[in-house]
């Protein structure tokens, strides 16, 4: 419901001319929330179009952050509507193909905890939601500054340039809104990780649908992992604790396809068929890339007229669930600062970094943590015994 505060209505009907830089996840939400109190705002996204590229697999969305931030944009009882219940199983499994945990999903009520959502899905909800023009695309942001009044001028890839009161940063790992507030840039995790993706796996490839199952796989052993999620389309990847240059240097060409199932099949030569069949009956469209992670606890002093949500503040390992989670609540609580505080743009700010940074921290450490969990030499083991530490302290139902 739109506020009716004095200070929100203040803001509306400012002048105030708002610029969020992308159109992933968090600048959606942050879009939406103030739309929904009457506020205006102008995204701006490097894609073409809205299906110009894949968005990912799966996300796991918690109660009390990736949910929160939905029902604050008013879209909870729509995102329910598109989630999976039976995406919420998992498996953890070493490279034998030995099972150590088999959990099921929920009993299909759609009360889970972390109920899974397609991101692709998710994305077109929040596109859908906002007025028309809001998103303004094919606009790849080159560079920001401050002009001598204050504002911000944004500088597009195409030559064309914007201005704005407020500048948030909402453009992921490589943010070109960062350098304003920070030097920071993002380091290698560690791992490398080949993405891939098995389409109409029950009919094409019923013995790896059934390996897999319908939510999330983790095979673990030797610092190596082969997990994703499952379904009717399997969304997978081969990962690997590497040196940064891994990939650069096994003397494939990546775009050969052929090629790059033989070198991942050698990297995985005494994994058991029956998971690197994944590998072997992939689709053609296989991607390599690094993870890299910002420094736990990322922060910069307060910077007049701008911040940074989701990645472009705290780009963290995709290894504990956290990152798209942590980015839709930065949105959301930016959003409700804003909407606070009115025209007191710094103060909403203020409040907002203020709260972030440290849970921020939390979520990153979290991420690291998992990370070392998932590839160590004697991996499952340590996943194995996190999550019977978990169930061990979950609270009972009835």
């Amino acid at each position: 419901m739109p506020s009716s505060s004095p200070l929100a209505s203040s803001l509306a009907s400012s002048t105030v001319a708002i610029a969020i830089v992308g159109g992933g996840l968090s600048g959606l939400v942050l879009a939406r929330i103030l739309q929904e109190h009457g506020v205006a705002s102008t995204v701006y996204e490097l894609d073409a179009t809205a299906d110009a590229r894949r968005q990912g697999g799966l996300l796991d969305l918690h109660v009390e952050s990736g949910q929160a931030a939905l029902r604050a944009a008013g879209l909870y009882e729509r995102f329910r509507r598109l989630t999976r219940p039976q995406a919420e199983a998992m498996r953890v499994m070493d490279k034998a193909g030995t099972v150590f945990i088999d959990q099921a999903a929920d009993d299909g009520s759609g009360e889970g905890g972390r109920p899974e959502i397609d991101r692709t899905e998710l994305r077109a909800l929040l596109l859908d939601s906002l007025h028309p023009g809001r998103v303004v695309w094919d606009h790849k942001l080159s560079r920001a500054r401050r002009l001598d009044d204050g504002r911000f001028e944004l500088v597009f890839a195409d030559g064309s340039r914007g201005t704005a009161d407020l500048l948030i940063g909402a453009d992921g790992a490589w943010s070109r809104v960062r350098p304003l507030v920070s030097d920071a840039a993002p380091e290698y995790a560690g791992i490398s990780y080949v993405d891939f993706r098995v389409t109409d796996a029950p009919a094409r490839v019923p013995a790896s649908a059934a390996l897999v199952g319908t939510g999330s796989l983790f095979a673990l052993s030797d610092n190596k992992n082969i997990g994703g999620h499952g379904g009717r389309d399997l969304h997978l990847g081969a990962m690997l604790r590497t040196p940064e240059d891994w990939i650069e240097t096994r003397g494939v060409d990546w775009s050969d396809v052929a090629a790059v199932r033989a070198c991942l099949l050698a990297e995985f030569a005494d994994w058991t068929p029956a998971l690197t069949d994944l590998i072997r009956h992939c689709d053609d469209e296989i991607t390599a890339r690094r993870v890299h992670a910002l420094p736990v606890g990322h922060a910069w002093p307060r910077v007049p007229g701008v911040t940074l949500v989701g990645d472009a503040a705290h780009l963290m390992s995709p290894f504990a669930g956290e990152g798209a989670n942590a980015a839709m609540y930065d949105a959301c609580e930016l959003a409700l600062a804003l909407i606070e505080h009115g025209t007191d743009v710094e103060s909403a700010l203020h409040q907002y970094e203020t709260a972030m940074f440290p849970r921020a921290a939390d979520a990153a450490r979290k991420s690291a943590r998992g990370l070392d969990l998932c590839f160590a030499d004697d991996s499952p083991r340590g996943l194995v015994e996190f999550f019977g530490r978990m169930s061990a302290h979950a609270t009972p139902t009835h």
